[in-house]
């Protein structure tokens, strides 16, 4: 029971991790980047519809994002859809397809990526705090012999230290990669 907390632990900050990193891409550096539209919705028959379940998304340049829909009926609904995410994109609507040139970052929005980057951080480092917190209330619950009490918690502050140190290194990765010019 006692290695079950602590491996149930390891696997919900192992999550929070996973999905900084998918966060992350989201936060655009520049350069073109299919999955900066996942967060888009479109307007499609009546209901908010997810982009990348309406068209296909393609790089085909360094700068430049592609989008033809499975419906080329829904073409303005889409680029409403994009402007409305607010990106700082501007869709070209060519009757077929919507191109998106990515805009070169200036040196004001790469320190405004940045904070936001620096706020996904800490609000990874939050969850990681908040498993800390329910799997030492488990081992507490568990009423184990007190020295084992302890060490079950020092393996949690642990797993907690390595997170957080992981945590850090993707962000100074991602800093890196948003402040090179």
């Amino acid at each position: 029971m006692n290695d079950t907390i602590i491996r149930e632990a390891k696997e919900k900050m192992a999550k929070s991790l996973e999905n900084l990193e998918k966060r992350f891409t989201t936060v655009l550096a520049g350069r073109a980047n299919p999955s900066s539209l996942d967060g888009v919705m479109v307007e499609y028959y009546g209901s908010a519809t997810p982009l990348k379940q309406l068209a296909t998304i393609s790089v085909p340049e360094a700068r430049q994002l592609c989008i033809k829909p499975f419906d080329k009926g829904c073409l303005g609904e889409i680029e409403k859809g994009i402007l409305k995410a607010n990106l700082g994109y501007t869709p070209n609507n060519d009757g077929e397809s919507i191109r998106i040139v990515v805009p070169e970052l200036t040196e004001e929005r790469r320190r405004e990526l940045t904070k936001q980057v620096k706020a996904l951080a800490e609000e990874c480092k939050v969850s990681i705090r908040n498993v800390r917190q329910d799997a030492n209330k488990e081992i507490e619950r568990a009423e184990l012999p007190e020295d084992e009490e302890k060490g079950q918690m020092k393996e949690i502050q642990d797993l907690v230290n390595d997170y957080n140190k992981l945590v850090e290194d993707k962000l100074k990765e991602k800093e890196e990669e948003l402040l090179t010019v």
